[in-house]
């Protein structure tokens, strides 16, 4: 089948919020990072995400934002859209890392809910607007109030949905209901992807276009069969994948992210586990805890793309030593 949504006024299917790989200096690792930009574009991702959440962007310099999108820009050399997180909760410092993202080649930026501050519905209206007239790119919202104590009410998203060059909303709500409600509000053409592994299938089963995903890094090929399940018509098949996916998810939030993440790909040799103060490694016991998880998808599904990304006998190799 041809690819899904490889413009960013189209996003859909499954785009990884890639995670940032640290070398043993604490500097970024450049090649580990193209590496997985190339592996997931090969697995069929609709977009590269870069800077978000998962990227550790709190703890990156705005030199490390352009370094990271510059690479992503590099990899993908047009193959899919570069989404480059680029929020802040001082409105002067997102417009500036806009600046630097649209210097650097993204084709959108996805910005975040100013988090601390607390604004209220109109000073939210207000952040997003002057971003967006700020900037020639796309931009997606980033709904995630579990981290920024507010959240952006239907009626927001609706007003800021008729802003020129604001076309989408990564929904981090956990709200699987909220693309039948705002689908009415928006129209047809705005992008709603879930920002939530756990609920994504139901995000999109009530209408949402697809998924932000910390998943998808660890096995894009299950996640892509899945989508397209659904949007064949095969709705017992992408249940089924849902379910099976069920456990990894768990197994990469069962502690902040992106930290599971990060050791996951360590053990398919695709990153050090490494991450920035304050967040700090998985412990012994959880280390094991989500290896045998992946060891148990390999077991399953050594055909997939989860298969291809390390191999089942380093999976089990590697478990067993944890």
């Amino acid at each position: 089948m041809a690819a899904i949504g490889r413009h960013v006024s189209k996003l859909s299917g499954y785009a990884p919020a890639l995670p940032t790989p640290f070398d043993a200096n604490d500097r970024i690792d450049g090649d580990a990072f193209a590496a997985l930009c190339d592996l997931q574009i090969a697995a069929g991702a609709t977009a590269l995400v870069v800077c978000g959440t998962t990227g550790e962007s709190p703890n990156l310099t705005d030199h490390e934002h352009c370094e990271l999108v510059h690479i992503a820009v590099q990899v993908s050399r047009g193959r899919v859209p570069v989404i480059a997180g680029a929020g802040s909760n001082s409105t002067e410092h997102a417009i500036a890392l806009t600046e630097d993202a649209e210097a650097n080649g993204a084709d959108a930026v996805l910005s975040v809910v100013p988090y601390y501050n607390k604004p209220t519905q109109d000073g939210l209206y207000a952040h997003f607007c002057e971003i967006a007239a700020s900037t020639g790119l796309p931009l997606i919202l980033y709904d995630v109030p579990s981290r920024t104590a507010r959240g952006l009410c239907d009626d927001t998203v609706a007003r800021l949905a008729e802003v020129p060059r604001i076309i989408g909303l990564k929904d981090a709500t956990g709200d699987a209901g909220r693309p039948a409600r705002l689908r009415p509000l928006v129209g047809p053409a705005f992008r709603l992807l879930s920002g939530d592994d756990a609920t994504a299938f139901g995000f999109i089963a009530q209408g949402g276009d697809g998924c932000i995903s910390v998943t998808s890094n660890v096995a894009p090929g299950l996640c892509r069969t899945m989508y397209l399940a659904w949007r064949q018509g095969e709705s017992a098949r992408a249940q089924r994948l849902a379910f099976a996916l069920a456990p990894l998810t768990a197994a990469l939030f069962c502690e902040p992210n992106p930290v599971p993440l990060k050791y996951a790909l360590s053990v398919f040799g695709l990153m050090r586990p490494e991450v920035r103060l304050p967040l700090v490694e998985l412990k012994h016991q959880v280390k094991a805890e989500v290896a045998g998880v992946l060891a148990q998808l390999c077991d399953a599904y050594s055909g997939s793309m989860i298969g291809k990304i390390g191999g089942q006998m380093q999976v089990r190799q590697r478990a067993r030593a944890s």
